[in-house]
């Protein structure tokens, strides 16, 4: 079905009065982009991010706007004229876009293809044709709503790391697992089993859901959906083992929080791979390691972020 977008630019202090009048009128479904919201929305949740694009935190700060979508039909257009002379003292600026569903549904796939990462993994869209033969590991993945699809620097290094150890291992940990990528390439790659948690109450379903495009066994993958650092229960369930690699892929803020329960969930000859950790806070997560008895055995940093891969102390490799 077609649609036409309508996006208005309401004029200083006339946000919430546009929003009002354009509900009076009928109009459901309202978009809101509100910078003030977002600048609230930074302030109140700084523990979940380190960096946000100088660009986009601008353009978000300085932007209002409401967006509104309409049948693209007789009827549409002439409910449009309606609004656009009835609103017209509270907006500065408008446009109309032509629109399909398919548009919003699956218009970003386009963009998410083949990646290859390391020596052996080949990331391919659950979508994409994989009937070349490159001679890597295929890890099929449908990232759905949830941030995890290998393109990103943080998650590329930490399948770097990841990819020469997995092999060797029986237990792996993914914290902040997302759409499972970490957990489901170590089993791709040879790990026996692994555990993945993260406080969306989404992940769950998506990681299962990833791991069942790569025919990974139901036994092999365990998810939580919770916060480690703040449930006791949960806490209690995933630390009824060892593990011989512990991964987060989240913020510094939160490694560095964990960093003291990592020896205690960690074998003796285990490996913490952590990223996420963007240029300026390394110092302060090397920090954290070193004062929970981990020391740091090899580093990299890619486009101003870092990966730290840490055993315990001197146990040898």
């Amino acid at each position: 079905m077609q649609w036409l977008e309508v996006c208005f630019e309401p004029g200083p202090g006339k946000l919430d009065k546009l929003a009002a009048l354009l509900e009076d009128l009928g109009i459901e479904g309202l978009v809101i982009e509100d910078g003030s919201d977002f600048m609230d929305f930074l302030h109140n949740n700084r523990q979940y991010w380190d960096y946000v694009d100088a660009e986009l935190l601008a353009e978000k700060k300085a932007k209002n706007a409401i967006k509104l979508y309409l049948p693209d039909d007789v009827g549409g257009k002439r409910t449009l004229d309606r609004i656009l002379k009835e609103a017209s003292p509270y907006y500065t600026a408008h446009s109309v876009t032509a629109v399909k569903d398919e548009d919003w549904e699956t218009g970003w796939m386009q963009y998410y293809k083949p990646i290859p990462v390391g020596q052996k993994l080949l990331i391919v869209p659950e979508w994409e044709d994989t009937a070349l033969d490159t001679g890597r590991t295929v890890l099929r993945l449908n990232p759905g709503l949830i941030f995890g699809t290998g393109s990103h620097p943080t998650t590329a290094m930490c399948l770097e790391a990841l990819e020469p150890l997995a092999p060797k291992a029986e237990t792996l940990l993914d914290l902040g697992c997302g759409s499972g990528i970490l957990a489901v390439a170590s089993l791709v790659l040879g790990c026996k089993h692994a555990v993945g948690c993260d406080i969306d109450p989404m992940a769950p379903k998506t990681v299962l859901s990833n791991a069942a495009l790569n025919a990974v066994p139901p036994d092999a993958l365990t998810v939580f959906s919770g916060d480690i650092l703040g449930e006791s229960g949960l806490h209690s369930k995933i630390s009824a083992i060892r593990y011989d690699l512990i991964m987060m892929n989240i913020v510094a803020d939160v490694i560095i929080a964990f960093a003291s329960s990592v020896p205690d969930l960690l074998k003796p000859n285990g490996r913490f791979i952590c990223s996420g950790i963007i240029e300026g806070r390394q110092n302060e997560v090397i920090s954290a390691l070193s004062g929970a008895g981990l020391q740091i055995v090899h580093q990299k940093e890619k486009d101003d972020w870092h990966c730290f891969t840490a055993r315990i102390g001197n146990t040898g490799d």
